[in-house]
Formats: structure tokens, sequence, C-alpha cells
């Protein structure tokens, strides 16, 4: 199969003018399969009403088919036509969306099994991005996209990292250039009882709770029981793997990850860096290619010490290091490393978050000093 590039970063009035763009929604409309960005990360899209189309999803990215699919709209209406809406589900819509925020509710019977994962729920959202909301209109049908890679790997964030995934497996690859964020949305289940958070992302639970109140967050996020069937994307199976061994660096002081001063942070990630360069060295020592992850103001510190060494962004402003992990992740196999120890990030606002994709990317290896 041929795979064609779609260019759209032109402005935002000009999306609706791109032939190609129309081309790529009757593709959907079709039944075909589309790659196309959101603010989050870049999508593979197909119908979600239709079961064989969501089942090309599956295969094209090799993902097991009891990992439900999230739903796409361009109109909070639509909720209402796909599932059983609540009150809770309406605040929260009319609060984030569009934005990158995924409700889970009981489905209707308009969403065939083959989307949800052959659960009775649907996640949904209303993606903020003006290529992603242009081509669902354009399309006529409700988009079932996961993130557009090969089940495992890293997410893309740019257009390039799709090509290289899955170029050749799908009709077409919509270049929307980089995507804003960098991690998934975050997916609350309003189905039943208290919300449940299922998956961290942008949009936090503190951020959540200011709507709708108590807001639970599910065990499973970090540690997944045997047999769990998932009740959203990303709770069973091993994401964001880069081909190399990851494994987490963690600087412990009060049991949580977190400092009480700017002295005791200092000493604490001193221990960090220190842990890091050790392992580094070792493994280099053995003969192996050794890439590290640092934070913006300690790269320098690895000098000499890997083969590799990424700055994802700056802890001080998380949202420059959930932008830029998975890209850092395709950098190290871009690299051929054969091991990477990467800082933990733990501490406020993104931090959940990132250290969600961190540790299922490095298979919950954590060393703690």
């Amino acid at each position: 199969m041929e795979t064609k590039v779609i260019k759209a970063d032109c402005s935002i009035e000009d999306y609706k003018d791109i032939k190609e763009l129309s081309q790529a929604a009757a593709c959907l409309a079709d039944g075909g399969l589309v790659a196309f960005p959101t603010e989050t990360v870049y999508g593979l899209g197909a119908d979600a009403q239709n079961g064989k189309a969501a089942a090309k999803i599956y295969a094209a990215k090799g993902r097991p088919s009891d990992n439900p699919l999230i739903v796409h709209i361009a109109d909070i209406a639509d909720m209402d036509k796909l599932s059983y809406v609540n009150e809770q589900a309406t605040v929260l819509a009319e609060a984030f969306w569009p934005g990158p925020l995924t409700i889970i509710l009981p489905k209707k019977n308009i969403v065939p099994q083959e989307t949800t994962g052959g659960l009775d729920t649907i996640a949904i959202r209303m993606p903020s991005h003006p290529v992603a909301l242009e081509l669902i209109r354009q399309s006529g049908v409700y988009v079932a996209a996961p993130s557009a890679n090969i089940s495992g790997r890293p997410s893309p964030t740019k257009a390039s990292h799709v090509i290289e995934d899955l170029a050749g497996k799908i009709e077409y690859i919509i270049d929307g250039g980089a995507v804003g964020i960098g991690i998934e949305s975050t997916i609350i289940d309003v189905s039943d009882g208290v919300p449940t958070i299922l998956r961290p992302g942008f949009i936090t639970k503190k951020m959540l709770e200011q709507i709708v109140g108590e807001v639970k967050i599910d065990p499973a996020i970090e540690k997944t029981a045997d047999g769990l069937h998932p009740k959203a994307p990303g709770m069973k199976y091993t994401h964001y793997a880069p081909k190399g061994e990851l494994t987490l660096v963690e600087s412990v002081t009060d049991g949580f990850g977190h400092v009480s001063s700017d002295e005791h942070m200092t000493a604490s990630r001193k221990k960090m860096i220190d842990k890091i360069i050790a392992l580094a060295d070792e493994k280099r020592q053995e003969g192996y290619r050794v890439g590290i992850m640092a934070s913006k103001g300690n790269v320098s510190c690895y000098d000499g010490h890997a083969d590799t060494v990424i700055c994802v962004g700056d802890r001080k402003e998380q949202i420059t290091v959930a932008a830029g992990l998975y890209s850092a992740l395709r950098d190290f196999d871009a690299a051929d490393v054969e091991y990477i120890y990467a800082e933990s990030f733990r501490g406020d606002e993104l931090s959940d978050a990132i250290m969600n994709r961190l540790l299922k990317a490095a298979g919950q290896r954590v060393i703690k000093v």
C-alpha cells in the first residue's frame, strides 16, 4: 500500500480548503485509515461505527484487540449520540472540551464492540487541534483513534514518527507539524460511581476536582494486575518503550519523591546524578552503548559518561518535559543505544502523567537512591 502524506501546516482558516484533506476525510468515511495530528499526539483514525475499519487499526498497529479505542468527535452534542450521558460527563465536557480529556461512559448500541475492545463502555473526546476537528467534520463519521504508532512503541509527536512506524500500512498521514502537549489525554471514568482517573494527562486531578468534586485514581495506573481487561488505553500492556532497556533513577527524600527545601533538593539531585553516572560508566566499560535522559541544567553533568545524552526539557516547566519525552525516546533508538538511564520527574502539575509514561516505558524498572 502506498501511503500519501498531506501537508497541513497553513493557517487555521485555510484547512478546509486543502483538497487532500477532503480526500483523507473521504477515505475515513470509506473505511480507510488516516493518521492525523491532535494537540496531544498523532492519532490513527478509522470510522468508529465500522467494526471492520476498527479492526484495521488493530492490525496496522499490532495492537491487542481487547485494548479499547478512543472515539473522537467534533461536536459536544455527539457525546449523547454515542453514550448514556450523565451530569458529571456534561460538566466535564463543558469545562475541558475541546481539549485533552477523554470521558468514559456506558455506550449505546451504535458503537460496535470492535471499537470498545469488547466493553460496554466507550471512551470519547473532542480534540482541540484544528486539523483534527476539520478532518472529523469533513469525514461525517465519528473517528476511533489510538496513537499512530506500532503498539508498545513511543507515541508519535511528529509526522516523521508516524511515517517511520506506519508508512505502507495506512492510506494517509496528515503532517501538521510537531504537536503541542506531547502526551496522551487524561482519561476519566464517569460510567459508575466516583469519577476515576484511568490515565493521567495534561488535565490534572486537581483540575478535575474543581469541576466534579471527589476524584479517585485507579490503582492499576502504575501496576497492572494479571488478567485485567483494560477499561482504557494504556492500562494493561507495555507502552511507550524504546528499543534499549530503560531504567529510571529516583532520588527519594520523604518516601514520595518530593523534596522540602532547595538545599535538600540539591543534595538529593546530586545523589541521583552520581548514581546515573555510575550505572552508565559500568555499562560502557562492559562495551554497551549507553544513553542518558536528563533535565535542562543537568545535561552537562553527564559529559563523557554516555554515548548519547538528551535533554528532555526543563523540570521547572514540566510541559516542556511532556512535549519532549516521546521524541527523546525515539532519538535514543536512532542512536542505537542499548541501555538508557533517565532522571525521575516526580513533583507537581504534569509529573503524574510524565512518570506514568516513563514507568511504563521502563517496565517499572526504578532505582531509588
